[in-house]
């Protein structure tokens, strides 16, 4: 069992859990996850690394509501235990002096991606930020990346930025404005593809993390399988950082699909017996 530390909502539905786990914390790198399992009957959920503090022995992660389990660690508190916690799992992150670096990301990626940010600016790169979301109470820890970044851009639809367009529009603009020699990306799916469209014909290299996909987070189930380039890769073992220029990501959108079903049963049996669990 480990303890929580610290568990509360950034933004609407995205949420900042701290774990007490010394022994994972020695290992910790940039661009890995762990896997939660938040009671007994649960499933092992991964999640991206988004800090880490040696001297407290803690690990923080950031994620979003989207199922059961997800949902089940949102009413969980300070003080409160969890069964599981295993890690630090999956391939570091690339940290090398690459120039300028763009780092782009939406909801739960932006917790993820801060750690890999932090890491280029410390290895001596230049160090850009693109954040994605509907609107400016959506985002979280500008605070954090404006003092990496030397520029620092928002898509938003609200207006409060003077933006109106989505991230491929803004993203098309910070491309021919800025010299970038390379590019992470972390977010939804849909984020990630864009990124890796935008700069494919600039031939900019683009990274993109893909440890959503995962259930066993140890090679094992083979349910985060996906082709990149010719070869038949596994999310959790050989990423879950990729070339995002790679991944057949037509393929990627189908087998996000493969569970919902499962997942939407889940969810509304735990709704139905809420009430015999109290």
């Amino acid at each position: 069992m480990v303890k929580i530390l610290n568990r509360k909502k950034l933004v609407p539905n995205i949420h900042m859990i701290e774990i007490s786990a010394p022994d994972v914390v020695e290992k910790c790198q940039p661009g890995q996850f762990v896997m939660l399992m938040p009671d007994k009957k649960g499933e092992r959920i991964p999640l991206s690394l988004a800090d880490w503090d040696k001297d407290k022995g803690s690990i923080t992660c950031v994620f979003m509501a989207v199922g059961t389990s997800t949902q089940k660690l949102t009413r969980l508190n300070q003080g409160d235990e969890i069964p599981v916690c295993v890690g630090p799992l999956g391939k570091p992150a690339e940290i090398d002096k690459f120039g300028t670096v763009l780092c782009a990301a939406g909801c739960y990626g932006i917790g993820a991606i801060y750690p890999i940010a932090r890491a280029l600016k410390k290895a001596g790169n230049t160090v850009m930020t693109l954040i994605d979301a509907k609107a400016k109470y959506l985002i979280y820890w500008e605070d954090r990346f404006k003092k990496i970044s030397e520029k620092y851009f928002v898509s938003a639809r609200d207006g409060f930025y003077d933006c109106k367009d989505y991230i491929p529009k803004v993203l098309k603009d910070v491309l021919e404005e800025n010299p970038i020699d390379r590019v992470v990306s972390i977010g939804c799916t849909y984020l990630m593809y864009t990124c890796s469209e935008a700069t494919k014909h600039l031939n900019i290299d683009t990274y993109v993390n893909l440890n959503p996909l995962m259930v066993d987070g140890t090679g094992m189930c083979g349910a985060c399988r996906l082709r990149v380039g010719k070869g038949t890769k596994f999310a959790c073992v050989d990423g879950p950082e990729f070339d995002g220029h790679e991944v057949d990501w037509n393929e990627l959108f189908y087998r996000r699909k493969s569970y919902f079903d499962d997942e939407i049963r889940s969810m509304c049996y735990w709704e139905r017996t809420k009430k015999q669990r109290k």
